[in-house]
């Protein structure tokens, strides 16, 4: 099983394991079938959602309403919906 997936209508779907409390927001590799995403950010009130989700969209370079939460808004392993993103998930490894 792979980390990501594009799905009917070709938007990207990723899922994540995350790891909050982290000194920087970074891909650190696979985690069984989902991608590691250390954050730097505490899981409180969504705080560490919302640094998600700005994280992903500035990789994608998409705006933050194209980052979809699908699955996952209380728990480590998460499923977003990045829709109409012209990067591919190689992005997450590239230095900005």
């Amino acid at each position: 099983m792979s980390w990501y997936r594009y799905d009917e209508t070709n938007n990207l779907v990723l899922t994540l394991h995350i790891q909050t409390g982290a000194k920087t927001t970074e891909a650190a590799g696979l985690h069984g079938g989902a991608l590691k995403i250390k954050l730097a950010a505490a899981p409180v009130e969504g705080k560490a959602n919302l640094v998600l989700i700005r994280f992903l969209a500035t990789r994608f370079d998409v705006p933050i309403g194209q980052v979809i939460l699908k699955q996952g808004g209380k728990s480590r392993h998460k499923v977003i919906m990045i829709h109409r993103s012209v990067h591919g998930p190689s992005v997450l490894f590239n230095i900005l």
